[in-house]
């Protein structure tokens, strides 16, 4: 009878690379095969050795699989963009669309990925999908007049031509949708804004999560995407941490829809267009601690629609165009109550008053709505801390100044 105690079970792991690896190869099927296999032998990690990886689709996370890069020369490049008409309406469940072949559609093509919406049809209801078995043959004469590409997603509204319904192959460079146990550690995304048509928030970002609980991105670097850095949506317990988000068209960090317990560590949120750390809908019981925001273009952080009970430790709002910190501008049921600043230095700010996105000509901080509960304890706030007619001026403890900041309204 064997003594020998049983050796514990290895966790498949796979390395991608250039030149030499499990798995050779410059763009996303080569990383997306790596995902799948490690996910169908029930988890393990992927290794993706330094380069730049061309993103004709989003590399799409899997359940228990880490993907791992070789820092910050690990670069997920998302692929020139192109912008097509629809000239068949796209109907609510329909799964396939028909856009006009005028211009430069090379990137529409089977395995790259696409977004769908139009005038009407924004946020949650745009659709992102990838495009498979296509160009169809025509079947009636009317399609005749495109390139019909059947999509791996329904039509999540109906895209009708009367009201520019559009197609671009705009896409998350990494997203992971209803999964848990995902991680995505020690990579750049390269957002390629300047050659990309934006997509919003809800549905996309250079990291974008949906229903992804758990998720945890570690020492990652999100710049120049036309759109949001990190965005993570209904996905529970996700934790940012050591990541730098420069240079993107929206939001930096943009937890929201519902997004419970998120946590936001030692990250630098710089140089974006619109937000640096935005709480969205319904965060709550979040744990916001040194963080860096700066020189973003309206706000650092922006708190509204039901976001309660979060606590800030130890952040740096500084040299934002408007705001340093923002109260939205909510009724009372629907506000922002009970968040705790700690040791926070929120100052500099309303760099830019022209800036959009508030009330007033820009502070430090600003409280609207009818919001309550607000407490900034051992912070320095060099500027003043307006207050809209209807919210609750903030509790200050032991200000980190030799004078108080100014309350306004």
């Amino acid at each position: 009878m064997s003594s020998q105690r049983p050796t514990a079970p290895l966790v498949p792991r796979v390395r991608v690379a250039q030149t030499t690896g499990d798995m050779i190869g410059t763009d996303n099927r080569v990383l997306q095969a790596a995902v799948d296999y490690v996910a169908s032998l029930g988890g393990g990690t992927v290794e993706i050795g330094p380069g730049t990886y061309e993103m004709r689709d989003s590399l799409h996370l899997r359940e228990n699989v880490t993907v791992r890069g070789s820092g910050p020369q690990t670069v997920l490049r998302k692929a020139d963009g192109a912008v097509a008409n629809l000239v068949l309406d796209g109907d609510y469940g329909e799964e396939q669309i028909t856009i006009s072949p005028a211009g430069d559609v090379s990137p529409f093509a089977v395995g790259s990925g696409v977004a769908i919406w139009d005038d009407r049809a924004g946020g949650f209801h745009v659709t992102v999908a990838t495009l498979t078995r296509g160009p169809i043959p025509p079947t009636v004469p009317e399609e005749a007049l495109g390139l019909t590409f059947a999509v791996t997603t329904p039509m999540q509204a109906d895209y009708l031509v009367k009201r520019s319904a559009t197609a671009a192959t705009a896409y998350p460079v990494i997203s992971g949708y209803h999964l848990r146990g995902a991680r995505v550690e020690n990579l750049a995304i390269d957002g390629n804004r300047a050659n990309n048509a934006p997509l919003g928030g809800c549905r996309g970002g250079g990291i974008f999560l949906y229903r992804a609980h758990g998720t945890v991105i570690q020492d990652c670097v999100v710049r120049d995407y036309n759109g949001d850095g990190i965005s993570f949506q209904q996905s529970h317990d996700v934790v940012v941490e050591r990541c730098d988000v420069s240079g993107c068209a929206q939001l930096g960090i943009h937890p929201g829809s519902g997004s419970q317990r998120p946590t936001v560590l030692d990250c630098h949120s710089h140089d974006n267009g619109t937000i640096g750390l935005f709480l969205c809908w319904r965060v709550r019981g979040g744990r916001f601690e040194r963080n860096r925001l700066e020189r973003n273009g309206r706000t650092g952080i922006s708190i509204g629609h039901k976001d309660t009970d979060n606590v800030f430790v130890q952040n740096v709002s500084v040299a934002n165009g408007r705001y340093g910190v923002l109260f939205r501008d909510e009724s009372a049921p629907m506000a922002g109550h009970r968040n705790r600043f700690v040791d926070c230095t929120i100052s500099d700010n309303g760099t830019d008053p022209t800036a959009g996105g508030g009330e007033g000509e820009g502070s430090d901080v600003h409280i609207g709505g009818e919001t309550r509960g607000t407490v900034f304890e051992r912070c320095r706030i060099d500027g003043a801390i307006t207050t809209g007619p209807d919210a609750e001026s903030p509790q200050l403890i032991d200000p980190v100044v030799a004078r108080q900041p100014a309350l306004a309204r």
